[in-house]
């Protein structure tokens, strides 16, 4: 397969694939809504139909909406895992403020960089190998889950269901400034909440036990668990308590957010926020929540898939480069089963989850390109 050939295929297609970009995103999805979820599995069924793909789908509802798994070029041995999602963040009506539209090389919309436009390359790989009556080098299977913004709590089974299957894992994240993503960070979530004694504020006071007062004592201490020289980052994101301006709080809540490089580092983290005790006695603490994602560790094997994509890319002139990253996605519990990842194969752009999200025009055919390449097994 020459690549420079498989190159000018996708920039002969520039067009439609705009277009089929502009529809998906034009479906708002955010994650919750199981109704506009099951709009974009509709979509996303009715053009991987259109490929001439021999296939199956299977869609999966939940609360949030459906998961989708897309399998075709059936065959022996392992399949490799193309993974992404359809919800984003942003709630209907948002594109209001982010309409769809081309402004010189920016591709804007809400969703676009973070992860539509990144589902139709997947669609147009497959037409590609249609079209010119080849094969992937193994089977293909196409998860998108519906509740990956939102931790993927119905969504990581059916990514290790799958991963089990796989020999290789792509993943459709948006790319950072057009670099892969050989690591990524683990994710914890967690909630410590203050049960204190109410009582007036004004004629006896002392007969409260204050809960805002209780957890303030605690946030530099949850703050300093952190090491950053390991890569481990914990953070008190929001705080809230109390009932009204003259009652000694009864109760308070903060939310904090927890990153590690190594599965050793959130087991210490999370040992140390269970360790945490009152200084009033008369306040119980209490902590909710749990690790979330494990991490996606740069291992040889993430690196030699790195090193394959990136001279798969220099045939065609594409420097490709790689770097590690805080956030997490469903690649990290692929990699956490040891099957090799290599995640942020998107579309280079900017701005997700904001009202800025563009994608990069110029860089479609090439990404679309690296990822037919990708599939092909080289």
């Amino acid at each position: 397969m020459n690549s420079k050939e498989v190159l000018e295929y996708f920039q002969g297609r520039q067009d439609h694939i705009l277009a089929c970009i502009r529809e998906i995103v034009d479906i708002e999805s955010p994650s919750h809504n199981a109704d506009a979820s099951r709009q974009v599995a509709d979509w996303v069924e009715d053009q991987i139909h259109q490929t001439g793909v021999e296939l199956s789908i299977e869609r999966l509802s939940v609360d949030d909406g459906e998961h989708v798994v897309i399998r075709a070029f059936e065959g022996e041995g392992h399949r490799t895992l193309l993974l992404g999602h359809t919800d984003t963040v942003h709630p209907i009506g948002t594109a209001e403020k982010n309409p769809t539209r081309v402004e010189d090389d920016k591709f804007y919309g809400c969703g676009i960089f973070d992860m539509k436009a990144n589902i139709v390359l997947a669609i147009e790989a497959f037409r590609f190998y249609v079209s010119h009556d080849i094969r992937p080098a193994a089977p293909v299977t196409i998860l998108l889950s519906c509740d990956e913004e939102i931790g993927s709590f119905t969504g990581r089974p059916i990514v290790e269901r799958e991963a089990a299957l796989a020999q290789r894992c792509l993943v459709l994240e948006p790319s950072a400034e057009g670099k892969v993503k050989t690591g990524r960070k683990g994710t914890g979530i967690f909630t410590l909440l203050a049960h204190g004694i109410p009582a007036h504020a004004g004629l006896e006071p002392e007969k409260g036990a204050n809960a805002i007062l209780e957890l303030s004592r605690h946030i530099g201490e949850i703050q300093e668990i952190a090491d950053p020289e390991h890569g481990t980052t914990v953070n008190v994101c929001t705080i809230k308590g109390g009932t009204t301006s003259n009652v000694i709080p009864e109760y308070a809540e903060c939310e904090i957010d927890v990153r590690f490089a190594k599965s050793s580092e959130g087991e210490r983290v999370e040992s140390a926020l269970r360790e945490i005790t009152p200084v009033d006695g008369r306040v119980t603490l209490e902590l909710k929540g749990a690790i979330n994602r494990p991490p996606l560790e740069r291992t040889p094997a993430v690196l030699d898939l790195y090193q394959t994509a990136r001279i798969l890319a220099a045939g065609f002139d594409y420097d490709l480069g790689e770097t590690q990253v805080g956030g997490a996605s469903d690649g990290n519990f692929v990699g956490a089963l040891g099957v090799p990842v290599l995640d942020g194969l998107g579309i280079a752009g900017a701005g997700a989850h904001t009202l800025d999200e563009y994608i990069e025009v110029s860089d479609i055919a090439p990404r679309a390109t690296l990822l037919t390449l990708l599939l092909a097994g080289h």
